[in-house]
């Protein structure tokens, strides 16, 4: 099992979809360091030398920002936001939509399960 950026990808899965699995890459940026590399598309994790994952992990500490530092500077941004009370950090707080959705009807996934309203009925 190769361990490229702290994370175990799966070995018997081609090598695009398996670096998928790290957080912060894509399916573009999958591509791209794979032909930077010199890698076939259809070679599969366990297919790869010691030396090609070395090439690897390389290309990605170098050009990309993944996993905990990614993380890390997202939960930033957003505190950031909630910090200057603008209205993206009021609404992060209080855990509603972001980018303009509505909320009468929809939005159960920022807002949780309904709760029943006591008195209430049709």
């Amino acid at each position: 099992m190769a361990r490229i950026a702290g994370v175990n990808i799966p070995t018997n899965k081609r090598v695009v979809i398996a670096l998928q699995y790290i957080h912060g890459i894509g399916q573009k940026s999958a591509k791209d360091i794979v032909s930077r590399v010199g890698i076939d598309d259809a070679r599969r994790v366990n297919q790869l030398t010691d030396q090609e994952v070395l090439h690897i992990r390389e290309a990605i500490d170098k050009d990309f920002t993944v996993e905990g530092d990614l993380r890390r500077e997202t939960s930033t941004n957003i505190k950031r936001l909630m910090d200057l009370a603008c209205y993206r950090g009021l609404r992060h707080r209080k855990g509603l939509p972001v980018r303009g959705q509505r909320t009468q009807t929809n939005a159960r996934t920022r807002k949780g399960p309904a709760k029943p309203i006591a008195g209430k009925k049709k």
